[in-house]
């Protein structure tokens, strides 16, 4: 398998530190507002990254945090007249329901950046103690970013042309500096904004150290692979380097992925934006590393593309329906036989940097094989291994092309005053598989003030 390491601006074969084991961080989105389509590129592409690790036996330790500390949090909460917890809640949870649309599997740990705070304060000061940071007067902490002699290794940029862009920084406030390349690694709190206690002062974080510190409490000291979107290479994933090794002395992550620009104009994700399930199609439908254009003639050209595969999975349902036979009759062993080759192809596309572009050519070309060579299968096996087969493959990108059995009404209401009784008797965790397999039978729910109510995605 390899993997295309930013790092390195090239091509390298993966091998995880911890044989059958892979940590993995993904930057996860900062929760001010709903989520819009680029915020959903990575979360899809590395999903499916994580789906094919999981299907070739590997365990994933999968960490993506939600920054729920942040200017915009805050101004949008003064807007409100909320406290910014109300904010940051409010847009976690809707970010859950359309990662749940999405069919994007929660991450094994989904930290929030306020209730890390001690590991963030623990981490600064030991970059304070080895002199990898500084004190200002007004109990601002800076890192000392010339403390860190490979400052710029992922990014590839050169620090004296980093300093020539920056000098301004020291004639707009931040003359507290020692150096322009500085960075906030701790700032105090202004009136109205959130705070937590500190040796330096009263503040909250900055936001390249929330991330380091997460991942080292959940993955350790150094994990396999950090991924996000492109546009955090530089200022974020470079800093977060330089804190994290200038505190450990060792490698922070061996392997980093980043995903290209998805060309929009910001357009938001909600549930009129269109079916989510063809978008998560079209997202994979290009390399993760090659920019893509969203417009509503591509949607529409990705909805008939998937449409395909639904239709092949119908026609095989109807078959297996409508025909007898426990075992394969002679003359399909080789048509069975021959549906490996593109299993083989769509593995190979996978194991190259997670080309899921190839990946879904080579469902397209099973596709193909099954229409024609349904002729020659008459048993019911014989087309529940057809089945399977696209099945297996679709499932490995997290794309959902079996049609949901029909749902009465009384069978839903049932369902719901289960998920009621649990919650009354706390049972947090029935509540939330009955709410769960609700949701995989096409039924959202929506808890209100008069109750729950349930309509069809």
């Amino acid at each position: 398998m390899k993997i295309y390491n930013t790092l390195n601006k090239r091509k390298e074969e993966f091998f995880p530190q911890s044989v059958g084991h892979v940590s993995m961080y993904v930057c996860g989105p900062t929760v001010y507002n709903l989520i819009h389509i680029g915020n959903a590129r990575p979360m899809i592409v590395f999903d499916a990254f994580r789906r094919f690790l999981e299907y070739k036996g590997l365990e994933v330790n999968y960490v993506s945090n939600f920054t729920d500390v942040d200017d915009k949090i805050i101004k949008k909460a003064l807007e409100e007249g909320v406290d910014p917890t109300v904010i940051s809640e409010r847009y976690i949870e809707e970010c859950k329901k359309d990662m749940e649309a999405l069919n994007v599997k929660p991450a094994t740990v989904h930290p929030k950046a306020t209730e890390e705070i001690p590991e963030m304060l623990a981490l600064i000061d030991e970059l304070v103690l080895k002199d990898h940071a500084y004190v200002a007067k007004d109990g601002t902490v800076y890192f000392r970013t010339r403390s860190f002699k490979e400052y710029g290794k992922l990014s590839h940029k050169n620090l004296d042309e980093l300093e020539g862009g920056n000098r301004e920084l020291l004639v707009s406030g931040e003359d507290q500096k020692e150096d322009p390349l500085d960075f906030v690694l701790w700032k105090p709190k202004k009136d109205g904004e959130p705070y937590w206690d500190s040796l330096y002062c009263q503040g909250r974080p900055g936001w390249h150290i929330e991330c380091s510190a997460m991942s080292r409490k959940y993955l350790g000291t150094t994990i396999d692979i950090h991924a996000g979107g492109e546009d955090l290479i530089f200022p974020h994933h470079e800093n977060e380097i330089a804190q994290s090794e200038a505190c450990s002395g060792v490698t922070f992550a061996r392997y980093w992925m980043h995903n290209a620009f998805l060309n929009i104009d910001n357009k938001k994700m909600s549930k009129s934006a269109g079916n989510f399930l063809v978008l998560r199609f079209f997202m994979l439908s290009a390399h993760y590393r090659s920019p893509l254009n969203f417009s509503d003639e591509l949607m529409d050209a990705a909805k008939n593309s998937l449409d395909r595969i639904r239709t092949c999975v119908d026609k095989l349902q109807h078959a297996i329906d409508m025909s007898e036979g426990s075992m394969l009759a002679r003359n399909e062993y080789s048509i069975i036989e021959g549906m490996t080759q593109f299993k083989m192809n769509f593995e190979e596309a996978m194991g190259d940097d997670n080309n899921t572009a190839d990946a879904i050519a080579a469902i397209f070309d099973l596709v193909k094989y099954i229409n024609i060579n349904m002729i020659e299968v008459s048993t019911k096996e014989g087309f529940k291994r057809m089945k399977e087969m696209l099945l297996m493959l679709c499932d490995i990108l997290g794309l959902i092309v079996e049609k949901k059995p029909e749902v009465l009404d009384e069978d839903i209401e049932k369902l719901i005053e289960e998920r009621q009784q649990a919650r009354k008797d706390k049972n947090f965790a029935k509540a939330d598989e009955i709410r769960n397999k609700l949701l995989e039978m096409g039924i959202i729910l929506e808890d209100t003030r008069e109750g729950v109510t349930w309509k069809k995605a």
